[in-house]
């Protein structure tokens, strides 16, 4: 597994391209906006995209998903119980945040602890509710790597003023889900720079319950 990123759209999100080092088959982890910028890149790295794995359904995770699909024809992954907010552009800050009206259904709908392989890798997935109702993180064991989108940061954890948020909920459900995972398990955020799960269990304020 090679693991590169790109930073993407009015609000610095990360968008990840997860890519099988043997076949160049690749996810994409929250194609946060520019998808001319996402094919560019694919077309001269080689990258056959496969997937698009969505986090969580705010529209600076997800704005270039209609042109990857009109373009790739690539499936959609999103948790289950995020379908609601991912297909209401006053929800899922399309509209008020930027302007735009998206309106998105994803292709396959995830559950908590489901496995998914695509391109050759396997995935977890860590339902994780509190800044959004069905936020979800990807954990794959065998690289030990997470991608936790805005549940987790570099010391802090995603905001809960949005539609559907609530901190009491964010919190339990990172003690719950990510907490148990090794310590060295590298986390690879929505913003900002990548951490470990051991920097946050010793440094992050929001978890010294932890």
């Amino acid at each position: 597994m090679k693991i590169e990123s790109m930073v993407l759209g009015a609000v610095a999100t990360n968008c990840y391209f997860v890519i099988n080092e043997e076949t160049k088959e690749t996810i994409v982890i929250d194609p946060a906006d520019r998808a001319d910028r996402i094919l560019e890149k694919a077309s001269a790295e080689g990258l056959s995209l496969k997937a698009v794995f969505l986090t969580h359904g705010h529209a600076d995770h997800m704005l270039a998903v209609p042109e990857l699909r009109e373009k790739t024809g690539i499936p959609v992954y999103a948790s289950q119980a995020e379908e609601k907010l991912l297909a209401d552009p006053n929800q899922n800050l399309s509209l008020g945040l930027f302007g735009k009206s998206l309106s998105l259904k994803a292709d396959v709908l995830t559950e908590d602890g489901q496995e998914l392989e695509a391109a050759g890798m396997k995935f977890r997935v860590l339902f994780t509710p509190g800044h959004t109702p069905g936020g979800c993180c990807y954990y794959n064991q065998e690289e030990n790597v997470l991608f936790s989108g805005d549940t987790l940061f570099c010391g802090s954890v995603g905001r809960t003023d949005f539609p559907g948020g609530s901190m009491g909920t964010l919190v339990r459900s990172i003690g719950e889900k990510l907490m148990p995972l090794p310590d060295e398990t590298r986390v690879y955020p929505g913003h900002q720079e990548e951490t470990t799960i051991g920097a946050e269990r010793r440094y992050n304020p929001y978890l010294r319950s932890f």
